[in-house]
């Protein structure tokens, strides 16, 4: 017997859509706009749905970055960006690579911190709740 889908998952999966499509919008924005700051080289960006990272660079060039950045303040998802943008230059986390971060963000120890504080309350239900939005499941 196939199990009915429940109309409040199948509604936070459309919602869902709906925001990783405005965070690569978004994200894909910010991007160009810090690339012609920082340089480098990349490939391709990816929005995903990571469950320990916020943001990575392989070493093809490939820029990935979490959906759920859309949630955080715009200066916090910059952070992000500038940081994985920067390891186009430096595929590490050596002095270098921190100083050309501080270089673009010159506060982002302040924004590290917060992503570090506050990043578990980055979900699709928080949102929808801050909105007031219910969210009823079970």
């Amino acid at each position: 017997m196939v199990k009915p889908v429940d109309p409040e998952r199948r509604r936070l999966a459309i919602l869902e859509k709906r925001y990783r499509n405005a965070a690569r919008t978004q994200i894909e924005s910010r991007v160009a706009y810090f690339h012609q700051i920082t340089g480098g080289a990349y490939t391709s960006v990816t929005i995903r749905d990571q469950k320990s990272r916020w943001g990575s660079c392989s070493s093809r060039g490939t820029l990935s970055f979490n959906y759920r950045l859309i949630f955080a303040p715009p200066v916090i998802l910059d952070y992000v960006v500038v940081h994985e943008l920067c390891h186009l230059t430096h595929m590490n986390h050596s002095r270098d690579f921190w100083d050309m971060v501080a270089s673009v963000m010159p506060e982002y120890k302040l924004h590290r911190t917060w992503l570090r504080e506050h990043g578990h309350e980055l979900t699709l239900e928080n949102h929808l709740i801050r909105l007031g939005i219910p969210v009823t499941l079970d």
